[in-house]
């Protein structure tokens, strides 16, 4: 088992690289269209064939990657098996794709896979009218509201069809890949039900963005579940990891490989300690969503980045609004007042 002191200092793949990280696990580094510029996939040598979590974003780029990587790396033995994480675009973007080409089986939690079916299927005009209403609750003004709304469903261009079939993967679940037993450990609160993968035995967890070693994964409220505290689901869920062997080598979506387990989710923890405090100070008058998050955010935010940015501000409101620290005050015409 890795040691619990210090991860092995492994040389960061190019795009569409490989580097082993242990006998017949592969990561894969492929570029993302965003400020994170990269997500980290896991190949795994299964007998004849290929397991393969995740697929990153499902764009050109990424698709020509992969082709030059069927004749190089995967030495011509098919993909078998696709596991995703979760629903997020850079994370199952191609796994129709590659469940289609190859004829392999897709795996991911029944969550995760109904949102992506979700989102791919619900018409535009039954969004946007979501969208419109979840913004104008938070305060943002009129020209913002209008931006967002007019972006493209950046969701249905950014995954291939997510496949029609299903092998449900549950908490506790264990996949047999090459002689090796990974068990399913399901973390939440950045997705719903995201699936990470526990080889206990030679002391590896495929992490996703449940476990990150630099950032903070988001933790948002989105319009189709706005009262929801993801927060509180993502805080128990580190209680939960914090279980697992400090001594484990993390392989993360984003960044590199890591040990410090433990350490690690005691930083996340005390990240959202410190963004609770923020947000209970910013409500000492009554206060939108939207001024939380300039509290919260104290910098210049695109069209995008502010999605995301109200979104946990949001996530942290509900969170004190769960608590009885906060109340939240529904408007008619305007947008929802938190106090105290």
């Amino acid at each position: 088992m890795t040691s619990a002191h210090a991860a092995p200092a492994f040389e960061r793949p190019a795009d569409g690289d490989t580097v082993m990280v242990a006998p017949g696990v592969h990561w894969l580094r492929m570029p993302l269209p965003f400020q994170l510029d990269h997500i980290n996939l896991w190949l795994l040598e299964d007998g004849a064939g290929w397991t393969v979590v995740d697929t990153g974003f499902g764009n050109d780029a990424t698709r020509a990657l992969w082709e030059r990587l069927f004749d190089t790396v995967l030495g011509g033995r098919p993909i078998t098996r696709v596991v995703a994480t979760h629903f997020h675009p850079d994370h199952i973007g191609l796994a129709g794709w590659l469940v289609q080409r190859f004829g392999a089986t897709f795996h991911a939690t029944l969550a995760e896979w109904l949102y992506g079916r979700m989102l791919t299927l619900e018409p535009d005009d039954m969004s946007a009218a979501l969208v419109e209403t979840y913004y104008r609750r938070a305060g943002l003004s009129e020209e913002m509201i209008t931006a967002i709304i007019n972006r493209p469903n950046g969701y249905k261009k950014a995954v291939s069809p997510i496949p029609a079939m299903l092998n449900r993967l549950r908490d506790g679940d264990t996949l047999e890949v090459g002689g090796h037993r990974w068990r399913v450990v399901v973390g939440r609160g950045h997705a719903p039900e995201q699936a990470c993968l526990l080889d206990e035995g030679r002391g590896l967890l495929i992490a996703g963005d449940q476990i990150l070693p630099k950032i903070s994964p988001n933790i948002s409220i989105w319009p189709h579940e706005p009262d929801a505290d993801p927060l509180s689901d993502y805080l128990d869920s580190l209680e939960a990891f914090k279980r697992l062997p400090e001594g484990l080598l993390v392989l993360p979506s984003h960044g590199q490989p890591f040990a410090h387990l433990h350490r690690r989710i005691d930083e996340l923890a005390e990240h959202h300690r410190h963004r609770i405090d923020e947000t209970w100070a910013a409500c000492a008058e009554p206060s939108t969503a939207h001024d939380v998050m300039k509290a919260m955010f104290n910098r210049a935010l695109d069209v995008h980045q502010t999605r995301f940015a109200v979104g946990e501000a949001i996530a942290h409101l509900n969170h004190l609004v769960q608590q009885g620290r906060l109340v939240r005050e529904r408007n008619a015409t305007g947008p929802d007042l938190y106090r105290r």
